[in-house]
């Protein structure tokens, strides 16, 4: 299916024309049209084209219009102000549009592919071994997930990448441990929860961590063990495996509960990168990008200094031959440039690692890494709050458990349901609450600018009534409850009716849908799809308040009427799904 050219653009190309018509000197100029309350669209651009060219303005846009071919898209052109124009098109041009998007049998609602599709390799989703996943993994997860999803349907090529952290010193304590206590991994059933698995890496994490700080002798013998570990000695990395795979059971449990596919083959955790430090420092340091200081090998930029006036370096190596996180980073880049042949590197990593995401990124580009070809890009997200505009902890002020959280949600989601629930068994509110729960924490992180930080109210997000992922649930299954209700009538474009006021205004918006994936996608903005498809949602609601859509006035107004009703709902399913977000057919 051949992608659908959108009203706004269609209108876009008959108004370049006429310009390059009244200013043949000016070449292609650009009318600058946009959506507007005065008229369907307002083209400001002949303002600046005029003084541009010290033409009137008004006079110019006189003219312009003179040339405007109308046809069946184009109903008026007026002049309004100094030189504005406000377009009206025709209701045919609007149904029409519509049909050719409702006409696209791959779901995809005439929205186009990239041409030419680049590379990205997109880092989110990073847990720790070893360790319980906090709110602080919610938004690299959830943001990520949709950037991603919004990436792979406009056409590019998306590499996922999960950094999970899964080396480092605390493991010489965790497998040391283990090698004393050789049973304290041992399942007692074939199937593990991930809530067994979690519980089990949390007992033995407590109980190393006690034994390390009381017994110095096991401290002596843990920090042996790292060097092993980063020797490669088999058996110790054997029994590092051993942590490795535990925290994937819990980590997909969770995973699943967020309704997020993360693969096995996309979890490049630290260790993926330890063959090539050593080299990535070499390659550094014989560029002159990096110098040692103090026996560190380091980077220093003219721009980055600390409070006291002297610069701050990047540490690549410590000065014991450690590697720090910037090793790994850089490595990282050097793996995603040269093997995956990336375009486009985004990491979605909390704004508190600005600085040393700014200094790893200008490494690369000093180390002739990333180049004009190659973008790296963090897409920084805020801190989630409390209601109290506080960092979110428990009552004991601990960091809240993200499965806890989830549960909760879920709860309360599912008595919203069961309390509007007419005929839903007890097998379905569970499920529609799960997917109202998980859809509500989703939701008020994405429909938020990633960063920004935002408030964790789950009174607010579960509500019926604002800008939340239930509202737009609730207006999808009413949809679905309209179009089983229908009868023998069906849902069928009719170009020639006149349209309703709010009818209008629902077809105009829903034909903005490709725009706005484009523009959602490009700026790696899943809070621009949201907004979007809160105001279709709210378009919907006055349509259905004015507009009869089973009772209306003639059998070809009810088709008509009910094929706008599953153009949107067909919208609403697709834009949250980019979002990752179920739409239930009942509810």
């Amino acid at each position: 299916m051949a992608s659908v050219t959108s009203l706004s653009d269609s209108v876009h190309q008959r108004l370049t024309a006429a310009l390059s018509a009244a200013l043949p000197q000016a070449g292609s100029a650009d009318p600058l049209l946009r959506r507007s309350d005065r008229a369907d669209f307002q083209a400001n651009g002949i303002l600046a084209l005029a003084k541009k060219e010290k033409a009137n303005p008004r006079e110019l846009a006189t003219q312009v219009v003179s040339r405007v071919e109308s046809g069946e898209l184009i109903k008026d052109v007026e002049v309004s102000g100094p030189g504005f124009l406000n377009i009206t098109i025709t209701d045919r041009a609007i149904t029409g549009t519509l049909a050719a998007r409702y006409a696209d049998d791959t779901g995809r609602l005439g929205v186009p592919q990239a041409r030419t599709p680049g590379t990205t390799v997109i880092d989110y989703a990073q847990p720790n071994v070893a360790k319980e996943m906090h709110v602080g993994h919610l938004r690299s997860a959830v943001i990520g997930d949709s950037v991603m999803r919004l990436l792979d349907f406009t056409g590019e090529n998306v590499v996922r990448r999960h950094h999970i952290g899964d080396w480092g010193t605390q493991f010489g304590m965790l497998i040391q441990y283990l090698e004393e206590h050789p049973h304290e991994l041992d399942h007692k059933a074939d199937e593990v929860s991930g809530e067994e698995a979690m519980s089990n890496l949390d007992r033995l994490y407590k109980a190393a961590r006690k034994l390390f700080d009381a017994d110095e002798e096991f401290k002596t013998r843990a920090r042996r063990r790292v060097v092993d570990l980063q020797a490669g000695d088999p058996q110790t990395l054997a029994m590092w495996q051993k942590f490795v795979d535990e925290s994937k059971i819990y980590f997909f449990s969770v995973f699943e509960k967020l309704d997020m596919e993360i693969r096995d083959e996309d979890i490049v955790g630290e260790s993926g990168y330890n063959d090539m430090l050593a080299e990535t420092c070499r390659l550094l340091e014989e560029s002159g990008v990096a110098v040692r200081s103090e026996g560190a090998l380091c980077v220093f930029f003219d721009d980055i200094k600390g409070p006291d006036g002297n610069p701050v370096p990047l540490i690549v190596q410590k000065s014991d031959g450690g590697y720090g996180y910037a090793a790994t980073d850089l490595s990282a880049i050097r793996d995603r440039v040269f093997n995956l042949k990336a375009n486009n590197i985004i990491y979605v990593v909390d704004a508190r690692q600005s600085l040393h995401f700014k200094m790893v990124f200008e490494t690369a580009r000093k180390a002739g890494w990333l180049g004009d070809d190659v973008k790296a890009y963090q897409l920084a997200f805020g801190t989630v709050l409390g209601k109290d505009g506080k960092p979110f902890k428990t009552r004991e002020g601990e960091t809240v458990r993200l499965v806890d959280l989830l549960d909760e949600a879920i709860d309360r989601a599912s008595a919203v349901v069961r309390e509007k629930a007419q005929d839903l068994s007890e097998e379905e509110i569970a499920e529609r609450g799960t997917q109202v729960g998980v859809g509500a924490v989703k939701y008020a992180d994405l429909s938020t600018s990633a960063n920004r930080d935002y408030k964790f109210d789950l009174d607010q997000m579960v509500s019926l009534n604002g800008d939340t992922s239930v509202y737009l649930q609730y207006a999808y299954a009413r949809i679905q409850s309209i179009l089983r209700k229908a009868g023998a009538s069906r849902p069928v474009a009719h170009p020639e009716l006149e349209l309703h006021e709010a009818e209008r205004a629902l077809g105009l918006h829903a034909d903005a849908f490709a725009a706005t994936v484009a523009e959602a996608a490009t700026e790696y903005a899943p809070h621009k799809l949201a907004a979007y498809l809160y105001q279709l949602a709210s378009l919907y609601t006055t349509f259905y308040d004015k507009c009869p859509v089973l009772k209306a006035e003639t059998p070809e107004q009810t088709e008509n009427r009910l094929f706008l009703c599953d153009v949107t709902a067909r919208t609403l399913h697709q834009g949250m799904a980019l979002l990752g977000i179920r739409t239930p057919e009942r509810l």
